[in-house]
């Protein structure tokens, strides 16, 4: 009878002590606030509008928006992405053309038209604002990679 109360009590001692310690819990980018609270919402900020294409942060990301898009129609009847950024209007607008990846539909098939899955654009975009990053990031793109001298200790290449 006594070994299996203890293993009874232990497990009661442990449920009644979770609900204390999950209040107490914290996570680093809540700041104090414990997790069972609601944090109160930081400032909004001014969106970057240097117009200045911004380096990759991981792979295969895709590029941020570097300008304001505040007032933008983007919705089924428009997409006021693609006054600059349309194949037919990034010679007089100077922005850079969207990838050819979103002319193509879910078989891989290339569309004369933008592809209805790729056709709202903050899906995967988003404006950025100069902010410190919460977590440092140690990504190298391939270019970097190629271009930065090997470590003499480095193990040889075999071939």
């Amino acid at each position: 009878m006594n070994r299996f109360l203890i293993p009874v009590l232990l497990a009661a001692a442990l449920a009644a002590a979770l609900p204390a310690q999950a209040q107490r819990a914290l996570d680093n980018m809540r700041g104090p606030t414990p997790l069972a609270e609601t944090t109160k919402p930081a400032p909004m900020v001014n969106p970057d509008n240097s117009d200045i294409r911004r380096v990759r942060n991981y792979a295969m990301q895709p590029p941020v928006i570097p300008h304001k898009i505040e007032g933008y129609q983007i919705d089924k009847s428009a997409n006021r992405c693609m006054m600059c950024h349309a194949r037919t209007r990034t010679q007089e607008s100077q922005a850079p053309m969207i990838s050819v990846t979103h002319f193509q539909n879910r078989d891989g098939n290339f569309l004369a038209e933008l592809s209805p899955r790729r056709y709202f654009c903050l899906q995967c975009h988003v404006p950025q604002a100069n902010l410190t990053p919460l977590v440092d990031n140690q990504f190298k793109d391939v270019d970097t990679m190629l271009n930065t001298p090997s470590a003499p200790n480095a193990p040889a290449k075999k071939k």
